[in-house]
């Protein structure tokens, strides 16, 4: 399949790509359908999408919160002194609040430990809780089933409404609310559920213990009053940005008790209609009760109002349902198609990259909204996976991009002038783009004579300093004037224009090197005798040729090199060849007519046969024009 996708790689990197998909698609599976690493920054983008539609959850308002806040601590000192008050506190409060006819009243407050000094007191409660039928209590599970706290599941099984058995002889720790009569029990388990990093963002329904399913208490609430229940043992919770209709409990008790004589009918009946058929939580939100969570809205969210979202969203149906892990996953396994698809095109990877991010910004924004339907849609790991295979890819493709440079530019160094060769990098060719090409170009062939009798008069290592130093004068004007140097054959020069590089002027650029080069031979000739005469002379002949020829790299393996083969080649050689007893640079009629409207004269130098052509070629010296 990589292979079809990617034509233009080699084998090897065919198998990386390969290799690095599958490695990616197996890995986002694992993650979406077991691992779940990512679920925490899954979870903390799922944050900000519930406090950005917060405001627009409505609380429902058949759900009130009575609340003992710091007020309410304060305010009560005179009637009922320090926190724990006695119960028949709260018994006057349930007495007062039942008389309303209320749904159901929900205890978010801990009667473990009964009142020896005043048993009245917890019996006065417990007679309230009993008689009213929709009356719930909280109970904490704990985690030592040794403690002197573990009871036999079975035995309040009553308490909990348990619909099924489970394990016969099972035991579990709690904190029961031992205050109250075992008859008055209606329990709910209201144990924290956190998340790794520590946010309350699901609340349990059930707990198992050995087949127990013991509920938690919005689910014992649920249960009794027939709302649907979710599938699963815990719900994640959507979340209103302004709570439930609270009211202070020292305010309302004192209008409960000692106003209630005084009251109008008018008032009494708008009491009525506060807590007629509504859901009663009563519990703490008092700094100094340590009942305080960190929500996604933020911390120090009180466990009360925690337990009255839980009952909004069992009530309502509002709780969030995540959508199962297929999707997620076919939405990473279409963007890694999609990436393998347009980077087969050799797209610009900055474009790529702009349009993953935008692609990213939809996929947030798509699952933003879904939270508006009560849907969790999970894209932190699929566009994480995609986002890790682009830039896996993107590196990949630049490290081979610049692997293909820095071998052009190693090769090109060798016969070019180092602007030339940044001009090809930048236009991104490679060894493979320049091979096998038919252009016009200009050959120049450059050869020294009496050279051989300069060399037998000198030492060896001064004759090779000597070649050098004459080369290397003549290499730097074949590449000031944008040749392209071909080879070095004993002690002659090859070397052509208009490849690789267009040049419309290769001609006119041929012929104003070998120019230069004339007047650099005869400069060099003055540095290198000087006064002795005697020494042997040498000279240069030049020739150039414009036709065309096939251009690239060509060699074995281990050696390439960037060369010229054709006809042309052989001819401007040949020309070169005539130039002694002639002239010193001789160019072909091509060539000539090439340099029309040029800086050049021609002065016709006769025809001459060459070989391997049946009509003789016409040879011109070129001379700059005079001013």
């Amino acid at each position: 399949m990589l292979k079809i996708l990617f034509p233009f790689i080699q084998s090897a990197t065919i198998r990386w790509y390969a290799a690095l998909t599958l490695l990616l698609l197996v890995a986002m599976a694992g993650e979406l359908f077991g691992l779940r690493l990512l679920a925490t920054t899954e979870s903390r983008l799922g944050d900000v999408y519930l406090r950005h539609h917060a405001a627009s959850y409505k609380a429902d308002p058949d759900i009130v919160v009575v609340d003992i806040d710091d007020a309410s601590l304060l305010g009560m000192q005179k009637i009922a002194g320090l926190w724990a008050w006695k119960r028949e506190v709260h018994a006057f409060m349930t007495a007062a609040l039942v008389g309303f006819a209320p749904r159901a009243l929900v205890f978010d407050i801990n009667f473990n430990v009964p009142d020896l000094g005043a048993p009245k007191s917890d019996a006065m409660l417990s007679d309230q809780i009993r008689d009213f039928p929709h009356a719930y209590m909280q109970v904490l599970q704990l985690q030592d089933t040794s403690s002197n706290n573990a009871v036999p599941i079975s035995e309040i099984a009553n308490s909990f409404a348990l619909q099924h058995q489970g394990k016969s002889g099972a035991r579990i720790a709690l904190q029961l609310p031992l205050a109250i009569e075992r008859k008055a029990w209606r329990l709910g388990l209201v144990n924290s559920l956190d998340d790794g990093d520590g946010v309350l963002r699901r609340y349990r329904l059930y707990s198992d213990v050995a087949g127990w399913h013991l509920p938690s208490l919005p689910a014992r609430v649920a249960q009794d009053f027939n709302w649907p229940m979710p599938a699963g043992k815990d719900i994640q919770l959507s979340w209103p940005n302004e709570g439930h209709q609270r009211f202070t409990y020292a305010d309302l008790f004192k209008t409960l008790t000692e106003d209630r004589p005084n009251l109008t009918p008018e008032v009494e009946a708008q009491l009525v209609q506060l807590f007629r058929n509504k859901i009663i939580v009563i519990g703490s939100s008092a700094g100094g009760l340590f009942d305080h969570h960190l929500t996604p809205l933020g911390p120090n969210y009180p466990g009360v109002d925690i337990l009255a979202v839980a009952l909004d969203n069992l009530k309502n149906g509002h709780n969030l349902q995540q959508v199962g892990a297929t999707w997620p996953f076919l939405f990473g396994l279409f963007l890694i198609i999609l990436l393998v698809l347009v980077f087969q095109r050799r797209i610009n990877p900055i474009l790529i990259g702009s349009g993953l991010t935008l692609m990213t910004g939809l996929a947030v924004l798509l699952a933003d909204q879904m939270v508006l339907r009560y849907r969790m849609l999970p894209v932190v790991t699929p566009l994480a996976f995609a986002w890790t295979w682009f830039l896996s890819a993107a590196i990949a493709g630049y490290l081979r991009e610049r692997r293909t440079r820095d071998r052009t530019v190693s090769l090109f160094g060798r016969f070019l002038n180092p602007e030339v060769v940044r001009k090809i990098v930048d236009h991104g060719e490679t060894v493979e783009s320049l091979s096998g090409q038919m252009r016009e170009i200009s050959l120049l062939f450059s050869d020294i004579r009496g050279f051989t009798t300069l060399s037998e008069s000198r030492p060896p290592d001064e004759v090779v300093k000597l070649l050098n130093r004459y080369f290397e004068r003549q290499v730097e004007v074949v590449w000031r004037h944008g040749g392209t140097l071909d080879k070095f054959i004993g002690d002659c020069i090859m070397a052509f224009w208009g490849a690789p590089l267009d040049d419309p002027d290769h001609a006119k650029r041929a012929v104003a090197a070998a120019l230069e080069m004339e007047e650099n031979l005869l400069a060099f000739k003055e540095e290198l005798y000087g006064d002795e005469s005697d020494l042997p002379d040498f000279d240069v002949g030049i020739g150039v040729h414009t036709g065309t020829a096939v251009v690239g790299f060509i060699g074995a393996k281990r050696k390439l090199d960037y060369t010229a083969i054709g006809d042309a080649v052989n001819l401007a050689s040949r020309v070169e060849g005539l130039t002694k007893g002639i002239s010193r640079i001789l160019v072909t009629k091509d060539t000539m007519l090439a340099c029309q409207e040029s800086g050049f004269d021609f002065i016709l130098r006769g025809a001459f046969p060459v070989k391997g052509r049946a009509a003789e070629v016409e040879l011109y010296e070129p001379k700059r024009k005079s001013q």
